[in-house]
């Protein structure tokens, strides 16, 4: 059980290295690439992580399961989105960590069928590791990489393996 857990600084170095593939180019490049995957892989659940993210694959016409997002891009306040969602939650996970609330609500959105939208008070970017842990088999999680593109996750047993081994060696505090 996660109580509430925060990146060490080793951590922090770690998670700048992409944790799926890396899509590089303009919003219509990395959405035409995103289209590819999905038509190929056919993923059980899409889960989006970061505004502007979710704002492009809505943009794009591509059918999201879960939105995770805090009203900002690169740590500055942006106008909130109007996702149309059939359940939103809003939940609080601190700068630099990941805690018990969100990692609970995110596993009970990635079981809905439609769009849940998540509104973090806090940041949005740790929670990219809890959505692959809750999601499915044979789904994916998609976030932005600042200044590069997106990064598409397939969620598959070895990727959720290695996520787990992240969360247990962040710092736990009850």
């Amino acid at each position: 059980m996660i109580h509430i857990r925060f990146l060490t600084p080793d951590l922090r170095e770690e998670l700048k290295t992409p944790l799926g593939l890396l899509v590089q180019g303009s919003y219509k490049q990395t959405m035409i690439r995103l289209k590819e995957i999905i038509a190929k892989d056919r993923p059980k659940k899409i889960v989006s992580v970061g505004d502007k993210v979710t704002e492009n694959i809505i943009k794009s016409g591509i059918p999201l399961n879960v939105a995770i997002i805090d009203n900002k891009v690169m740590r500055k306040p942006v106008k909130p989105l109007d996702l149309k969602a059939d359940r939103s939650f809003n939940v609080r996970n601190p700068a630099g960590s990941l805690n018990e609330e969100a990692f609970q609500v995110i596993s009970e959105a990635v079981i809905f069928d439609g769009l849940t939208s998540i509104r973090v008070d806090g940041e949005e970017d740790l929670l990219t590791l809890a959505a692959i842990i809750a999601a499915p088999f044979n789904s994916i999680v998609v976030y932005g990489q600042p200044k590069k593109g997106i990064v598409i996750v397939s969620v598959t047993e070895d990727v959720k393996k290695k996520i787990n081994g992240i969360i247990e060696r962040m710092e736990k505090q009850n």
